[in-house]
């Protein structure tokens, strides 16, 4: 076969450059670490790649989105917390109020604190997060979730629940509707609630109050006579439909029971006083607080009147307790949450990390290897610039 000139000349040509650009490749890998810089350099290994990538981008969307969920709860959590601390203050100052040395003066005084510890507790129901939202509105994270308006707190927020997805498979509820935690309070012992007449006379007090699972819910009236001064004191207790369901001799501090209910009360009732027991019905914290505030700024020096403010106080303490109760509800929930949280954190970062092992073996270049094939390949274009060279020397006009 016959080679003209131009043929030999390009290549020669042709397998310098085939060498310059391998070369240049393996230097392009060297110098970035990777083994696959472009689909053309494996096509197999570039899907692989992208199928990583996007695990790696999600994976890492959920952990910024568990380091958010973190923050707001924590936010959440610490300021149950303070909110816990105004409630167990303001039962401190209750328990100190129904104190019998206290007399009214006192007690106007402790009123002014529990007044205090109310627009506290209003502050804290309205907490903001960095973002300037209202962490306990609902999805009306924007408005200011509790307004005082004539005397009374109202809640403007909604009952929605704000979700993130922290895993694949994990949503964890970052926000809660104020109304569960501060409006949505049951009262009394949670089964019924009672209340004092205003028109009683005597110093009968209600201390203690119980209900069994066998407890009858209706509306109750517990009812004292004493004819003469005389004659002993006896109760009465009629059910809604005014039936009498119970009756004996009062003894201060003996339980009186019906229908699964029992109610101790101290002192001595005057004739024709009388409690209300119903059905325990749903309070705001704003309330309970408001209604011991006022308690304390109408007491009276005077028998009944200290029984009255007795019974408001007692009633006060009980719906206190119903209150801190759920907000440790509220906070072992939220803990319990964060626990979750923290635990797909870990397991994220876990699988981020097997999958960058996964993407290294993939992608990332064999050094030793790398370098042991560039200098193959120098050699080889040295060894095609040689041949050139000497190629190209090749003619008939040398031998003339």
């Amino acid at each position: 076969m016959r080679l003209s000139t131009v043929q030999i000349f390009q290549q020669g040509v042709n397998a310098i450059l085939d060498r310059q650009f391998e070369l240049n490749q393996t230097q392009q890998q060297i110098a970035s670490g990777k083994r696959v810089s472009s689909p053309a350099d494996d096509p197999i290994a570039a899907v692989q790649i992208l199928d990583i990538s996007e695990d790696l981008e999600r994976v890492d969307q959920f952990q910024r989105n568990g380091s958010l969920a973190e923050t707001q709860l924590a936010l959440a959590e610490t300021t149950l917390a303070d909110v816990g601390n105004v409630l167990q203050r303001v039962r401190e100052l209750v328990v100190q109020a129904n104190n019998a040395t206290q007399d009214a003066g006192a007690r106007q005084a402790i009123a002014v604190e529990v007044e205090q510890r109310l627009q506290e507790l209003v502050d804290l129901a309205n907490t903001r997060d960095a973002n300037d939202e209202y962490i306990f509105a609902g999805f009306q994270s924007r408005s200011r979730p509790f307004e005082q308006s004539g005397g009374q707190v109202v809640y403007r927020g909604d009952e929605g629940q704000r979700f993130l997805q922290v895993g694949a498979d994990a949503q964890v509820a970052v926000r809660e509707p104020g109304s569960g935690i501060f409006v949505d309070v049951p009262v009394g012992n949670g089964r019924f609630a009672i209340t004092a007449d205003p028109g009683n006379g005597g110093t009968g007090v209600v201390q203690v109050t119980e209900a069994t699972g066998s407890y009858v819910a209706d509306d109750y009236t517990i009812t004292f006579s004493q004819p003469t001064p005389q004659d002993p004191v006896t109760y009465e207790v009629t059910d809604g439909s005014a039936a009498v369901v119970a009756s004996g001799s009062y003894t201060p501090g003996e339980p009186i029971t019906f229908n699964g209910a029992s109610v101790t009360v101290e002192g001595v009732p005057a004739d024709g006083d009388s409690f209300s027991i119903g059905t325990a019905r749903r309070q705001d914290l704003f309330s309970t607080l408001s209604a011991i505030a006022d308690a304390l700024n109408g007491a009276e020096d005077s028998p009944a009147g200290g029984a009255a403010v007795n019974n408001a106080l007692n009633s006060g303490l009980r719906n206190l307790d119903q209150g801190l109760e759920v907000i440790l509800g509220k906070r072992a929930d939220i803990g319990a949450r964060l626990n979750r949280v923290e635990t797909q954190q870990a397991v994220s970062e876990d699988f981020a990390l097997q999958l960058k092992e996964t993407l290294s073996d993939v992608q990332d270049l064999d050094y030793a290897e790398a370098i042991s094939r560039l200098n193959l390949q120098l050699v080889a274009l040295q060894a095609a610039q040689q041949t050139f060279v000497r190629v190209q020397g090749l003619s008939l006009f040398n031998f003339l």
